[in-house]
């Protein structure tokens, strides 16, 4: 199959997925970071609503640790398509529920992301959330359907997920729980890169390389910034890097690259034999289930 019509055999599967999504639930939502999947889906959204107005609101879960850029992003886009955006503050769950972050040099607050998300979901009456999960980003994520079912405390339990035969999704629910649903699912990192550059899709400049300087830490690259000082005895260095993936900056590592287009970026992961995740997720390096453990808690 050329590659123009295996993205547009994944562009219309998304679309039909989104559709569906708006079909069979009463008041959904689009999670929403600013970074490159989530920035795909508002594009496939566009795609799949225009010109009427986007079915559900955008929603950012906010841990306080992001990117200023990707923020920057988030808001400009925003404002350019006039859709509404709704912030979850993790740090207000931290004072709500007396919450105890993770210690250590490169903490992360994705794991109190799930208390935050989950009031979000019960405040608004959100009954399924779109999000921009991709199975060949990790181990867990493979387990995901497209209509991914979540209990009325916004637990999943991969061993107790419908089967979906012939594109059939099945959005019937008891009372209180939820579905987290995902477009992309069956795309890789690739097929992202190749959609942004055939659609022209506008990207936050931290997917290119750029100056920055960094912490050498176990062989990773972490931005220096106000989350992530440098300490006696680090190595901080001034070089050329990009990122793969926008997590919080105390958890995301930079790449050394020199990737200044997206067809340098192309064949950067052509090249690579790691996952995005794999290669800059310090939190999900912590164990093999790491990720498996914070999505069976409420994590997206």
């Amino acid at each position: 199959m050329k590659e123009s019509n295996y993205l547009e055999t994944l562009e219309q599967e998304a679309i039909y997925i989104l559709r569906e999504t708006a079909a069979q639930f009463e008041k959904p939502a689009l999670l929403f970071s600013g970074g490159k999947d989530s920035i795909v889906l508002v594009h496939l959204a566009l795609k799949a609503f225009r010109p009427g107005k986007f079915p559900f609101p955008l929603v950012h879960i906010d841990t306080g640790h992001n990117f200023p850029e990707a923020l920057a992003f988030r808001d400009k886009l925003v404002s350019e398509i006039g859709e509404e955006l709704i912030v979850g503050h993790v740090t207000d769950s931290i004072k709500k529920y007396n919450l105890k972050e993770t210690q250590g040099r490169f903490p992360s607050r994705n794991a109190l992301q799930a208390y935050t998300l989950l009031d979000t979901i019960e405040s608004h009456g959100f009954d399924a959330c779109i999000g921009g999960a991709r199975r060949d980003e990790e181990k867990a994520r493979a387990k995901e359907r497209i209509f991914s079912l979540r209990d009325d405390f916004g637990q999943w339990d991969p061993k107790l997920q419908r089967p979906e035969l012939w594109d059939i999704y099945n959005g019937r629910m008891q009372q209180g729980h939820n579905t987290r649903v995902f477009p992309i699912s069956n795309w890789t990192e690739l097929d992202i890169w190749n959609y942004i550059k055939a659609n022209n899709i506008e990207l936050p400049g931290l997917y290119f390389a750029h100056e920055r300087e960094c912490i050498e830490y176990n062989d990773k690259l972490i931005a220096l910034s106000s989350f992530t000082p440098a300490t006696l005895g680090d190595n901080v260095i001034k070089t050329q890097v990009r990122y793969r993936t926008v997590g919080d900056m105390t958890c995301t590592a930079a790449v050394a690259s020199s990737a200044v287009t997206i067809d340098d970026i192309i064949e950067d992961i052509k090249q690579s034999r790691i996952s995005e995740r794999g290669q800059t997720r310090l939190d999900d390096l912590l164990s093999e289930a790491a990720m498996e453990d914070r999505k069976k808690k409420g994590y997206f």
